[in-house]
């Protein structure tokens, strides 16, 4: 049985290229969860570009132009939606994380979800730095955790005398 290695934050090497991209609307919740995942990326090494955009439902269209740009080893969307008194929460919720759930299956970069759906405000703020942590520095640990992940994939892949030994085969 090979022994298993967790592929922590800690893990990734320095210099991971992460983008923050933080939605306006609900301002004074995003920018404490930006703020969590800038202390998070800082600590970890990371090299940080930030970008807004007006709201969550814009953050899978900036998230796919980031991706595009393949500058970045993750892209992280952070927003913050708050149940009202009409369907229009349960329309944004979905699409938003249905195109975020899209593009971390379709690119080769890490996109976590960072972005909050609460019934209030209260519990949005609690969950940007107060009583239930910052859900920003989560985020960012687990788009860390993923750049390790795939670093420690690509130097296997390099590393293996199997893959080597086939890849010379085809060349021939």
């Amino acid at each position: 049985m090979k022994n298993k290695t967790r592929a922590t934050a800690k893990r990734a090497s320095s210099g991971a290229r992460v983008a923050i991209v933080r939605a306006r609307w609900n301002q004074d919740v995003t920018a404490a969860l930006e703020r969590g995942a800038i202390e998070r990326g800082t600590a970890n090494g990371a090299s940080l570009d930030l970008f807004e955009v007006a709201g969550s439902f814009e953050l899978p269209a900036a998230v796919a132009l980031l991706a595009d740009s393949g500058r970045y080893d993750a892209i992280i969307p952070i927003g913050c939606l708050v149940r009202g008194e009409t369907p229009h929460f349960d329309v944004l919720a979905n699409a938003v994380a249905r195109g975020l759930l899209d593009l971390s299956i379709t690119y080769p970069i890490a996109i976590p979800f960072g972005v909050l759906t609460c019934d209030t405000v209260e519990q949005a703020m609690e969950r940007a730095g107060g009583t239930e942590g910052n859900k920003g520095a989560e985020a960012m640990d687990a788009a860390l955790e993923l750049v390790a992940l795939r670093q420690a994939v690509a130097r296997s892949a390099r590393s293996s005398p199997a893959r080597s030994r086939a890849a010379s085969r085809s060349t021939r």
